[in-house]
């Protein structure tokens, strides 16, 4: 499969990305395809973004969807998920990386999704995406939304650390290790955090993949970079006084994720159907790539004379 046209081209700095991945959260589907809360249309929101997903790039290394994957944990919530996400990650020939999120009830996920038995041992993994290592982790703490990592996940952590991978590593988890600006996420925030930097700081982990917030947002943990993707559920209304912020049934988004040898990009991919101009285009990107480096500055660079 080919990359993606904008990917074939370079005419900046930075060669192509080594890997790119889809970095989805909180879905929170629910049995019988039921309406969150009687209003917001989780599956149908959820099908808008998998369709934006399909468009945005052939191949992706992974899907990695960050936690609430149901909102009550039903079993039949996550075999909807599962039939949802899995054909297009087939069609994509990509993996999907599952992780455990408050929302979560980690005994129906794991046989759900992962056809293991169904209990209560923390919702883990490891994959080598073509020398790139993702991390799952589970912050959910059975009968509580709050996040914590006991010392077993975190003593398992630090082992697999020991050794780099060639393109260094990404974490996964839902509880962000960051602050947030809603006091409401402060009360459910990733308790033992030091305990993390502790394992993290100093070893080749460059990026850490969250959710739960059900907003975009990005900080620095542990001098590591930290991207929390918005739910495709529905968001928060960061527009308002944050006493006043409550959920609303639009801004869903996603994020497109390019790792690069020297930085890591996270893009807030909208979930839309906006009217898009037609000015740039697959020929467009040809007949630059037929120019010389000063060739293209003049045409599309230099401002018109005044």
């Amino acid at each position: 499969m080919s990359a993606p046209l904008d990917e074939e081209y370079v005419f900046g700095r930075h060669q192509p990305a080594s890997h790119v991945l889809i970095h989805v959260s909180d879905p929170h589907f629910l049995a019988g395809g039921a309406r969150l809360g009687g209003r917001y249309d989780v599956e149908e929101n959820f099908a808008r973004t998998l369709d934006a997903i399909r468009r945005v790039h052939p191949h992706p290394a992974a899907i990695v969807i960050t936690g609430d994957l149901a909102d009550l944990g039903e079993p039949d919530a996550y075999r909807r998920l599962r039939a949802a996400v899995e054909p297009v990650a087939a069609e994509l020939d990509t993996v999907v990386v599952w992780v455990a999120g408050n929302h979560d009830e980690r005994p129906a996920l794991r046989e759900g999704l992962l056809d293991l038995a169904p209990t209560e041992e923390p919702v883990t993994g490891v994959w080598d995406l073509g020398g790139l290592r993702l991390i799952a982790l589970d912050t959910s703490v059975p009968g509580w939304h709050h996040g914590d990592l006991d010392r077993g996940q975190l003593d398992w952590l630090a082992r697999i650390l020991e050794e780099p991978a060639p393109h260094g590593t990404l974490l996964a988890m839902h509880h962000p290790p960051l602050p947030s600006h809603l006091a409401l996420f402060d009360i459910l925030e990733l308790q033992h955090q030091d305990e993390l930097a502790e394992v993290i700081r100093g070893t080749d982990v460059r990026g850490i993949l969250a959710g739960h917030l059900h907003y975009s947002a990005h900080g620095m943990f542990a001098d590591v970079p930290v991207s929390v993707s918005s739910a495709t559920c529905y968001t928060m209304n960061v527009a308002l006084p944050a006493p006043d912020v409550n959920g609303m049934d639009a801004a869903q988004a996603f994020q497109l994720v390019h790792v690069h040898p020297d930085t890591i990009t996270h893009t807030v991919v909208p979930v839309t159907d906006a009217p898009t101009g037609a000015y740039f285009s697959a020929e467009w990107l040809e007949r630059m790539a037929r120019l010389t480096p000063q060739e293209r500055l003049e045409a599309f660079s230099r401002k018109p004379a005044r």
